[in-house]
């Protein structure tokens, strides 16, 4: 699903500090609020070519590696972590069991293997430890000082520990993550349930709140949503592909658009969403 391009850059949007025109705002974690998305593409890519490797000596077939342009970011950004093994195994033709997430990291399941993904990512994150985006933290500073409710929703189930351990957990009033969803059901994306729940728990309209995402699947739930305004972080070099999936405004880095400029392209829309929906003469 996609929008109309509305030919709007950051370098043409007026700044107008009038009364916001959205109420909240929901970002997204990894690639966006902190820089964990990096150790997530590495611990997928790890995982992905010992097994693809073990599978292509056992099966006596090539092996062909897991790639960031033509695996992770088409089949595995931003969905929950089983449904990304799936959706990947699904691209190359690979049937395995579902399995249970209780599985050991050794299993040949599509639990086990998400489960030796995570096993990578958390030991890469306990050496490293987690680096935020300071654009990223400015911009919900700001939000939060104007009286903008924010939050965070995520597939990823490692989301307390990461904003505890990078000190920023207290920015955001409410939080929709892995661990959640599965305790209420909620679909993945491409859907939107996580970022409409988080939207819920704000007290505020999918028509009133904006999403800030840098993947796919997320910039498709955000438009499902019917949110006011779908922003997308292009780190990857994907501008072209957030832009298809239906993105208002990308942008490499948040620095590059100031809240003001984001308030009149929210307003903006949701004014042209009102004439679109008012009756006819």
């Amino acid at each position: 699903m996609s929008r109309p391009n509305h030919g709007i850059t950051p370098a043409n949007m007026p700044s107008n500090p009038a009364r916001p025109n959205f109420n909240a705002a929901i970002f997204d974690m990894d690639g966006v609020v902190t820089q964990t998305a990096v150790v997530h593409a590495a611990a997928w890519k790890k995982m992905f070519d010992e097994y693809l490797h073990r599978r292509a000596e056992r099966e006596h077939e090539a092996f062909r590696e897991f790639t960031q342009a033509a695996d992770y970011l088409i089949y595995v950004d931003g969905r929950p972590r089983y449904q990304g093994v799936q959706v990947f195994l699904q691209s190359r033709g690979i049937q395995i069991p579902y399995g249970s997430p209780a599985d050991p990291p050794q299993a040949e399941t599509i639990c086990g293997l998400g489960n030796r993904k995570n096993e990578f990512f958390n030991r890469t994150l306990a050496e490293d430890g987690v680096q935020v985006y300071d654009s990223t933290l400015r911009l919900i500073r700001e939000l939060r000082a104007r009286g903008i409710a924010v939050g965070i929703a995520t597939s990823s189930r490692n989301c307390v520990q990461i904003l505890e351990q990078a000190g920023i957990a207290d920015l955001f009033a409410t939080r929709v993550d892995g661990t959640v969803s599965l305790a209420l059901g909620l679909k993945g994306k491409p859907e939107p349930d996580i970022f409409t729940t988080a939207c819920q728990n704000l007290g505020a309209q999918p028509h009133r709140a904006i999403v800030i995402e840098d993947a796919v699947a997320g910039i498709q739930a955000g438009v499902k949503g019917h949110f006011a305004l779908v922003i997308g972080v292009a780190r990857e070099g994907n501008e072209e592909a957030l832009q298809t999936a239906g993105a208002d405004l990308v942008v490499s880095d948040l620095s590059a658009v100031t809240l003001d400029q984001i308030d009149h392209l929210a307003g903006k829309l949701l004014r042209n969403q009102t004439a679109t929906d008012a009756p006819a003469d």
